[in-house]
């Protein structure tokens, strides 16, 4: 289960939780202009954008969970199982496998307009990437400065969706998820009236009442209302340090923690990492489960001209600052 999420102050930024009950050894990755993206049924791209997120690198191949271009286009895959359905290849499509459909639309779209127009083209086919990583079912969240999409390959086809609110999380199928919305049209940051009973006075007895009735569980559907109420509503200073602090907190509200999800005996997932990215200075921010220190990897005091990809391992134990020490 994971949940991503877009927010804006001065700069604008994009960033996910990615919860699982294991962690691939990922990194944060950049990809240079000049690395040769490589894919198993379509053209090769020589050149591209540069692009940073977090990815396992295998074979020296970037499999990003999550990435921003340097046109700051962004996106995200998510886990839609039960939902996602890849398909055999066809002929007169780009046939594009799950594993590098982050690369192939980062690697060439400077905007969702582009985006737009290459899923015109693309089916997701059912291609893994090798015997020991076989394809995760997934749907995806693309975002630019001005808007989000979602898109989801399943039975009926490629579905593409405009995504209002910059949020995605699992199943259901986003449509589904956007309706539920629908469900909490009473809740407020502000403080509730009484409208029980004209007949009764029902004073209010703690701050934070508007929001009652607000989902707390760790299913994807209430993550999904939670994290949207959260960013909505959300406030902030437009400093970076308010900024990628603020979206932190926004990530905080639907974290997982060790212990409250059990997918199996002595398994539990819970919240690997959260990121932010700062889409306009190419900064990718973020804190593991064990290291609450916000680190950061500027994209652009790499060399961005260069052909082999760049990966930052995970700093993964906490930091503690005494102030008096």
């Amino acid at each position: 289960m994971c949940t991503a999420v877009t927010y804006a102050t001065r700069d604008h930024y994009f960033g996910r939780n990615l919860d699982l009950e294991i962690s691939y050894h990922e990194t944060v990755t950049v990809t240079p202009r000049n690395y040769p993206l490589h894919f198993r049924k379509v053209r090769s791209l020589e050149t591209h954008y540069a692009m940073i997120g977090m990815a396992t690198v295998i074979q020296g191949y970037p499999l990003y969970y999550d990435a921003t271009n340097e046109k700051g286009l962004s996106m995200a895959g998510l886990n839609f199982p039960g939902n996602a359905d890849y398909k055999p290849e066809k002929a007169g499509a780009d046939n594009v496998t799950p594993f590098e459909f982050i690369p192939w639309i980062l690697g060439q779209c400077a905007d969702l307009a582009e985006a737009k127009k290459l899923l015109e083209q693309i089916s997701l086919v059912q291609i893994p990437f090798s015997p020991e990583f076989p394809l995760t079912p997934l749907h995806w969240i693309i975002s630019d400065r001005e808007a989000s999409l979602t898109v989801e390959s399943v039975k009926d086809g490629l579905k593409v969706y405009e995504n209002p609110v910059g949020v995605l999380t699992n199943n259901p199928p986003f449509e589904l998820q956007l309706f539920t919305l629908n469900n909490y049209r009473n809740l407020s940051a502000k403080q509730p009236e009484n409208r029980f009973s004209d007949a009764l006075e029902l004073p209010l007895y703690s701050r934070g009442m508007g929001a009652m009735g607000m989902p707390g569980d760790a299913s994807s559907s209430s993550r999904f209302v939670r994290a949207v109420f959260t960013k909505l509503n959300s406030k902030s200073g437009d400093s970076e340090e308010e900024s990628v602090g603020q979206f932190f907190h926004i990530l905080g509200a639907v974290a997982m923690q060790k212990g409250c999800v059990c997918v199996e005996d002595e398994k539990y997932e819970y919240t690997l990492y959260s990121s932010c990215c700062n889409v306009d200075r190419g900064i990718y921010y973020y804190i593991t489960y064990g290291n609450r220190q916000i680190n950061g990897v500027d994209m652009y005091r790499e060399d961005l001209e260069g052909r082999e990809v760049i990966a930052y391992p995970l700093r993964k134990e906490q930091q503690l600052v005494l102030q008096n020490g």
